[in-house]
């Protein structure tokens, strides 16, 4: 029985090791609990509140998935944290028609830059749902922060995850660049052919114009016919 566990424990650490193998080999390395691109390695992040909780935060995931932040560079990939905005909408009222449940909304705007490749902006968004009690208004207070508190929290988690995509991301824009740039091309190309029956049509008016001035006898009045 022993025997069967090592056996199966051993298989178990040889499959990982494949896949971690096979994961390397495509440009992907296992950072925290994401696949993130080696093109990330090294990343800088600019914000418009360099001193916020959400960039605090955004720099907490760095950390927790290998990514060492650095100074921003012209050769370096960035990120940027554009805004962020609150919301909420009222979902259900007490019977004074006071809002008893609300849906709370947490977005953020971010764009990434990959230098020599594109640039490109996303947005990802956080909702939760908070029951007020205007009986226990200090407690529901603090509950509210600390909802919006782990809304930033998640919101950073899913910046990260989208980050996990960015590779397929910039070679679809990579893609579409070329394909542009390659029908741009084609229209220039277009463009620039002459456009010969125009010139084919001048000489031959002329050719038949030349023969029948040459057809004409001495003495013979043109356009009159002989009894």
């Amino acid at each position: 029985m022993k025997a069967f566990f090592s056996l199966k424990s051993t298989l178990r650490l040889l499959s990982v090791a494949l896949l971690s193998l096979t994961v390397s080999a495509c440009g992907f390395h296992l950072r925290g609990t994401y696949m993130l691109p080696d093109e990330i390695a090294k990343l800088s992040l600019t914000s418009f509140d360099q001193y916020g909780q959400l960039t605090r935060l955004v720099k907490s995931q760095f950390k927790l998935h290998g990514i060492e932040a650095v100074p921003p560079s012209a050769t370096v990939p960035n990120l940027h944290l554009i805004s962020e905005s609150n919301g909420e909408r009222t979902l259900s009222l007490y019977q004074n028609s006071r809002a008893a449940e609300y849906e709370l909304n947490y977005s953020v705007r971010y764009s990434i830059t990959i230098p020599n490749k594109a640039s490109k902006t996303f947005s990802t968004k956080v909702t939760r749902t908070f029951l007020d009690n205007p009986l226990t208004a200090l407690a529901k207070s603090v509950e509210r922060d600390m909802i919006k508190d782990e809304m930033r929290e998640q919101a950073s988690r899913q910046i990260l995850r989208q980050m996990a995509r960015l590779t397929a991301t910039i070679e679809a824009l990579d893609e579409q660049e070329l394909e542009a740039k390659l029908a741009e091309m084609e229209d220039t190309k277009a463009e620039d052919m002459p456009v010969s029956g125009t010139s084919t049509s001048y000489n031959s008016t002329n050719t038949v114009n030349t023969e029948e001035v040459s057809t004409v006898e001495p003495g013979t009045e043109v356009g009159t016919s002989q009894p």
